[in-house]
């Protein structure tokens, strides 16, 4: 859904005699290899697109979009290292007129918000049509905003939960502060045993709530609690720890029983 003219489909050849016209140059950035090369495939299939460059993972992906300044880059949220809502913001500063859209299979509320605070042009599931993905490009090319029908619903939905006082739900309502705790210094690249150590716990106390926080907040593995905690501000770009290692352990015993 473009969120200022109606859809674009495919693009048709010019006719003969006729010059053809600029192809919009993409950067790829995921970290899936195969995923790459098949939408590679896939849009050199239109005659007005053309992949100049791919990336796999944050550093790479800068390095690339200020070097080749594509008119469009597609990009995933989960990447290694850091995330892709935070590659937006940087990609803003190395290529001002790039035109960001995330690809990506985060289709929560949550995810979506985040990544229209971060200036995304636009926001496409990955289980999208590709005539829908064709359309994006071109919108955010011609200086609109897009949304796939998936996630301009959610949208519309959150709206119309503001105007009837019904605010979203909070997933951290949930999550104990203990737990937040352990979340953090999870996030920020300590062990199940750094972690305890730092709390003042026992490791199998820190697994049990490591297991519950996963649970509520249906996270899988250490990259999902990353990138949650980044989505949510938890801790800052760089993964920083939490400083004092020891002190916000002391009087919480009760709450660990």
């Amino acid at each position: 859904m473009s969120l200022s003219s109606g859809r674009q489909g495919s693009q048709s050849a010019p006719a003969a005699g006729e010059p053809a016209p600029r192809r919009l140059t993409l950067v790829l950035v995921d970290d899936h290899t195969i995923l790459r090369e098949g939408l590679r495939s896939l849009l050199e299939l239109q005659p007005d697109l053309q992949v100049v460059g791919e990336a796999s993972a944050f550093e790479e992906a800068l390095e690339r979009v200020r070097e080749l300044q594509p008119d469009v880059v597609l990009t995933d949220i989960g990447l290694p290292g850091r995330s892709g809502l935070l590659l937006v913001r940087e990609l803003r500063q190395v290529s001002p007129a790039t035109r960001i859209i995330l690809l990506t299979a985060h289709a929560s509320e949550e995810y979506i918000r985040a990544g229209l605070d971060a200036q995304a042009d636009g926001y496409v599931l990955k289980d999208s049509g590709h005539t829908e993905l064709f359309s994006a490009i071109r919108a955010v090319a011609n200086g609109q905003h897009f949304l796939c029908k998936a996630v301009a619903s959610q949208v519309l939905a959150s709206y119309a939960r503001a105007g009837t006082g019904a605010a979203p739900r909070d997933p951290l309502q949930t999550v104990t502060s203990r737990e937040r705790q352990v979340l953090t210094r999870i996030a920020s690249g300590q062990s199940n045993k750094e972690v305890a150590r730092a709390l003042d716990l026992s490791v199998k106390t820190i697994e049990k709530h490591r297991a519950n926080l996963m649970r509520k907040l249906s996270l899988h593995n250490a990259a999902d609690i990353t990138r949650f905690a980044l989505l949510h501000h938890m801790v800052g770009p760089e993964g920083e720890r939490p400083g004092s290692p020891g002190g916000e352990a002391r009087g919480q015993r009760a709450e660990d029983a």
